[in-house]
């Protein structure tokens, strides 16, 4: 009798992730790799000359922290801070707000009616487009004549309009504002989804214990949350050091660079005169590891304690037995 072929189906796979794979591989391993190495070359100008090595491979990171003539310092250190500012005071606003609504909406004894249209309506923001928002916030907060300058004018506040866009301080605060209204929807959605998923028991417990809805937020849902808080953290300071939308579509990350990101540093450094895409590239190397820092700091200062000294008394048992068994 004959054997029946065997039908292998692998091939099919292969062909409909071969798009993804080439698309990956053209559109974003050649960038990173072109980049990693332009950083240490001479490639600038609108025509850029033969791509070589520098003498010292090392000059366009140490222009980056180079003072100013006027003895200020670099623009790439202003854009960092301007950068880690904007994050810090729109993220812990956001987190907060986020972790308040989650812990109302997921509470037992707060059935709020219409959960889902509040949960849509929190999580709009978040589905606008960043160009979208810049023009509405162009809008309410134009001059002259505006919603926001008439509204303030007309209730005392404001004696006259005021020209926002140009004050740094209200730049900024706008800027930050957005950045938390567009998030803290998306926040609160992923931490909803994290709370629902502790186990109901440990509050009940908790509950004949006698504690209150405080201690419980504290002491239960804080520390059983805490990965999707790691995550939280991570996803959101990767998306704040590489802040670009809001601040150049709100501003061009004026006035007088108040509100210039490093992301907005690094295209400005790039495409336009006199297109310095080494130094830009450099900017970027020193970003990526910047973040890879941080996310590393987060994921070391929100391990879980008890797993570790748990991890470590087991290595040292280990050790003993080891040691028990060469002796023997």
């Amino acid at each position: 009798m004959k054997k029946k072929k065997l039908v292998t189906y692998s091939k099919f796979g292969y062909l409909f992730a071969l798009p993804f794979f080439l698309t990956f591989l053209v559109f974003t391993l050649y960038p990173v790799c072109y980049t990693l190495i332009i950083g240490f070359t001479n490639h600038e100008g609108a025509i850029p000359p033969a791509l070589k090595i520098l003498k010292d491979p090392l000059e366009n990171f140490k222009y980056l922290f180079k003072k100013r003539s006027s003895g200020a310092m670099s623009f790439f250190l202003e854009s960092l801070i301007t950068t880690a500012r904007i994050w810090i005071i729109n993220f812990i606003p956001q987190l907060g707000l986020a972790l308040l609504l989650s812990a109302w909406f997921t509470d037992n004894r707060v059935k709020v009616r219409g959960q889902g249209f509040y949960k849509v309506v929190f999580y709009m923001p978040n589905i606008i487009t960043a160009a979208t928002v810049a023009i509405l916030f162009n809008t309410l907060f134009a001059y002259p004549i505006g919603p926001i300058n008439d509204f303030l004018v007309k209730i005392g506040i404001l004696k006259k309009a005021y020209n926002f866009v140009l004050s740094k301080t209200a730049t900024r605060a706008i800027v930050e504002f957005i950045q938390c209204w567009q998030w803290y929807g998306s926040t609160m959605i992923t931490l909803i989804a994290a709370v629902i998923g502790i186990n109901p028991e440990i509050f009940e417990a908790a509950e004949i214990d006698g504690a209150n809805r405080w201690k419980k937020f504290w002491k239960i849902t804080i520390p059983s949350v805490r990965p999707i808080m790691l995550f939280t953290l991570v996803t959101s300071l990767i998306g704040g050091l590489s802040m670009f939308d809001i601040p150049i579509l709100f501003n061009t990350g004026g006035p007088d660079r108040a509100t210039t990101t490093v992301a907005i540093y690094i295209y400005n450094t790039a495409f336009k005169k006199p297109y310095k895409y080494n130094r830009a590239a450099a900017a970027s190397i020193l970003l990526f590891f910047i973040v890879i820092f941080f996310s590393c700091m987060l994921f070391w200062f929100l391990r879980d304690k008890d797993a570790a000294k748990l991890k470590k008394l087991r290595k040292q048992e280990l050790k003993r037995a080891k040691l028990a068994q060469k002796g023997a």
